[in-house]
């Protein structure tokens, strides 16, 4: 088993910053592949970025390219969404969640956290 937290969302404008953490306990988090997905009201959950247990592979949707940028730490047991520029459409509840390999699709992964808001104002 591997637990999931996340944090670090919050009410912003349009134009700002957040940074979204993950924080993992339970089975080594370097095992796990890990992803980034969103889910807006009235919406289904979608991909949003997505790293390998490495760290040496990522992939962003296109939606958020040159915006958002994912990292983790192996050694603190983390994962990161560095997001910059918001716009409104970037609304949602954000999760995180670690697979056996970095996928787009959220049924490629086992454990999910609860999720954390991000609300991004005009």
């Amino acid at each position: 088993q591997v637990q999931l937290v996340e944090s670090g969302g919050g009410l912003v404008q349009a134009g700002d910053s957040l940074r979204l953490s993950c924080a993992a306990s339970g089975r080594t988090f370097s095992n796990y592949a890990m992803g980034w997905f969103r889910q807006a009201p009235g919406k289904e959950r979608e991909f949003v970025a997505a790293i390998a247990w490495s760290g040496a592979s990522t992939y962003n949707t296109d939606s958020v390219k040159g915006r958002f940028t994912i990292s983790r730490d192996n050694a603190k047991n983390t994962l990161y969404l560095q997001m910059n520029s918001l716009k409104p459409e970037d609304t949602a509840v954000y999760y995180c969640a670690a697979g056996d390999r970095l996928r787009v699709s959220s049924q490629g992964y086992d454990y999910w956290g609860q999720g954390t808001q991000v609300t991004v104002s005009s």
